[in-house]
């Protein structure tokens, strides 16, 4: 059972590290009021840096979306993938847990294998490349070192600000006359903007894993023709990638109300950068 936590959200002191980042700037408008930093502005690599921060602004709140989330190229550099998304959490959790401070952190579908064909939170993790066991790194980092936390595991994220699904396939659309894309690996799209409103909820709740996603379950094949025209199916086998996806990713969330389909988001993702 989720207890609800008596806690003013807006009114409580909060700091978002990674707010320069496609999910970060969405949380940035969530908490306006919020003490911002970039990557530019702090290091979560530097374990002193850290410390010294959290310990001088004394959040409340601390929420964390600075990651590094280039799945191919965590294969590339393991070291900066486990410093970033595993180590970093150690620092960041020791400090929040001696200022006193409740941590909020974004996960991934990646810390599963995709042997099953969804998860709850509760399952049992084993992730299949090094984006995943990175990750999965940096939850353990946050469990071990505080008890304040809400690890949020989202998938297939998508968002106004850089990189992403959706912008790489309006560009190919317009580069090539095919585009191809996996039909045999299965997930939840989820919108930044609609993620960031939730957190302000996930702060609310007791601590422990969250798996938060839009509603509803596609390939990315799916996810592509809802987006452009001109796409045709292909296997993973046909379009092999550096690192290994989960054939499946799908995650179930128990513990809070769902958020709008993925088509719904999609469409207000569509409607806005058009503007």
């Amino acid at each position: 059972m989720v207890y609800r936590i008596q806690m003013v959200v807006g009114k409580i002191k909060t700091l978002i590290l990674g707010a320069g980042g496609m999910l970060g700037m969405e949380l940035s408008k969530v908490f306006p009021d919020a003490i911002k930093f970039t990557r530019s502005e702090i290091d979560i690599t530097d374990e002193d840096h850290v410390h010294l921060t959290i310990e001088k602004i004394r959040p409340e709140v601390v929420v964390n979306a600075a990651a590094y989330t280039n799945v191919d190229g965590c294969e590339d550099d393991k070291d900066l993938a486990f410093d970033v998304n595993g180590k970093a959490l150690e620092y960041i959790a020791r400090s929040c847990y001696s200022a006193g401070a409740t941590l909020i952190h974004y996960s991934t579908d990646y810390v599963f294998d995709g042997s099953k064909k969804e998860y709850f939170e509760s399952d049992k993790t084993n992730p299949i490349n090094v984006y995943g066991q990175s990750k999965l790194r940096g939850e353990k980092n946050i469990i071990e070192n505080m008890k304040d936390y809400r690890i949020i595991r989202t998938s297939w994220l998508f968002g106004l600000q850089g990189k992403n699904f959706v912008e790489t396939m309006l560009r190919l659309s317009k580069e090539v006359d095919t585009v191809k894309v996996v039909n045999d690996q299965f997930g939840k799209p989820t919108y930044a903007v609609d993620l960031a409103q939730k957190t302000s909820e996930i702060i609310k709740l007791t601590p422990g894993i969250y798996h938060i996603t839009n509603d509803g379950i596609c390939s990315w094949y799916e996810f592509a023709k809802a987006i452009i025209g001109n796409v045709a199916s292909c296997s993973t086998y046909e379009f092999p990638r550096k690192a290994e996806r989960p054939k499946y990713s799908v995650l179930v969330n128990t513990k809070t109300e769902s958020m709008r389909h993925w088509k719904e988001a999609l469409k207000a993702y569509m409607e806005e950068r058009s503007k």
